[in-house]
């Protein structure tokens, strides 16, 4: 059969990894000919071992590098728009986004991130693509500070809140209750062993390795839930899956190659972009299973937290700025211009890198202009007589 699923994998080291996830999908009875294996990686990476793995696992696939996808730009036509994919950061997961845009047969996505692997508990590919389907009954959670920490089903054992989560929210009061899923458009699965979470967090559990001390295991979690309507939470890409209707409104932000130095915010941002737009169009994203293993490589915290600090206030407000537009919208592109308007023209000096949010807003527009641009027919090249 023809893939439709495009696996988006961003790595410069571990891309071994896979074999596991496929591994994972051959003992549960996935078929694996669904899958199209899309490697993002840099030009001193070992691409050509790249292209072998998927060769010997027998699995579709493509692996680009940043020449490749130079060329890629230029056969689409969008060269003008290859600076929203930033050099060397994790969020070059775009350009996965990108590439599903311009390739329709793909209907979902799903992001890997190479320090992972899957629990044999599930069937990694079946669970997240069941649960894009699913229309039953799961745990609803919203707080006073209107942000879910998806870590809230133990905290008070581990004390945990994980990367992005914004540190006035915290302290908050938690209420849960039930109700029937409406449309599910991502399914977010969450990780044991090292927790996500940012620099700051880290140090303070006394860790200089940037892993934490703290670790979560299965006794951490206790099944999916979703976050009420007007309700925040944090959006990792390490395990994620999606379907193709949110590309739009999913585009993961700019970090690291910017003059302000912001970095680490690229899926924590574009997972609050994703759940307003979700919530205005009454869709659902859904957080729980399945884990993956999160085994963090070791490296300073002090890296992390000079990449988190500049965007640490920012980050604060985001929310708060785009929880007020877009919401007589009826797209994902729609919400998303709202609030790519709003950040763009916005006078935002009073934080700190306040103008990050005018450059994020633009990014935001150029992003839907680029889409417009991969989708629209184009024309045929004259043959050569």
């Amino acid at each position: 059969m023809q893939p439709d699923i495009c696996v988006v994998v961003p790595t410069i080291r571990e891309y071994e990894c896979m074999r596991s996830y496929f591994d994972n999908a051959r003992a549960h009875g996935f078929d694996l000919d669904r899958l199209f294996v899309l490697l993002v990686t840099e030009d001193f990476c070992d691409t050509e071992g790249m292209a072998a793995m998927l060769d010997d696992e027998g699995v579709a696939g493509a692996v680009y590098d940043e020449s490749a996808r130079d060329e890629w730009y230029a056969e689409h036509g969008i060269e003008e728009f290859s600076h929203l994919v930033p050099a060397a950061s994790h969020a070059q997961t775009s350009f996965g986004l990108l590439y599903m845009w311009a390739h329709p047969e793909f209907d979902y996505g799903v992001f890997i991130d190479d320090d992972t692997l899957p629990h044999d508990e599930w069937d990694f590919f079946g669970r997240h693509m069941e649960n894009l389907h699913r229309t039953d009954e799961v745990e609803s959670v919203s707080s006073d500070e209107q942000w879910v920490n998806v870590l809230y089903q133990n905290a008070e054992e581990h004390g945990l809140y994980p990367r992005g989560y914004p540190y006035s929210a915290m302290d908050e009061t938690v209420e849960t209750g039930t109700r029937e899923l409406r449309d599910v458009v991502a399914s977010q699965g969450l990780w044991t062993n090292v927790p996500d979470l940012d620099a700051v967090r880290i140090l303070m559990d006394g860790d200089l390795e940037g892993q934490a001390q703290t670790r979560t295991d299965f006794d951490d979690f206790d099944g999916d839930f979703v976050a009420e309507p007007g309700q925040y939470l944090t959006v990792c890409s390490m395990n994620l899956a999606f379907e193709r209707e949110v590309i739009p409104a999913f585009y993961q932000l700019p970090m690291d190659d910017n003059e302000w130095e912001v970095g680490r915010f690229d899926d924590i941002w574009s997972g609050v972009f994703l759940k307003r737009a979700a919530d205005v169009l009454e869709k659902d994203v859904l957080t729980g299973y399945p884990l993956c293993e999160h085994n963090k490589a070791a490296r300073p915290t002090f890296d992390d937290l000079n990449n988190e600090v500049p965007g640490l206030e920012l980050n604060e407000h985001l929310w708060e700025i785009v929880d007020s537009v877009g919401g007589d919208a009826d797209s994902y592109a729609g919400v998303f211009e709202a609030m790519a308007d709003e950040l763009a023209e916005g006078d935002w000096s009073d934080y700190r890198n306040g103008e990050f949010f005018n450059y994020v807003g633009e990014h935001m527009q150029a992003w839907l202009d680029c889409l417009d641009l991969l989708a629209a027919p184009r024309a045929a090249v004259p043959a050569d007589d």
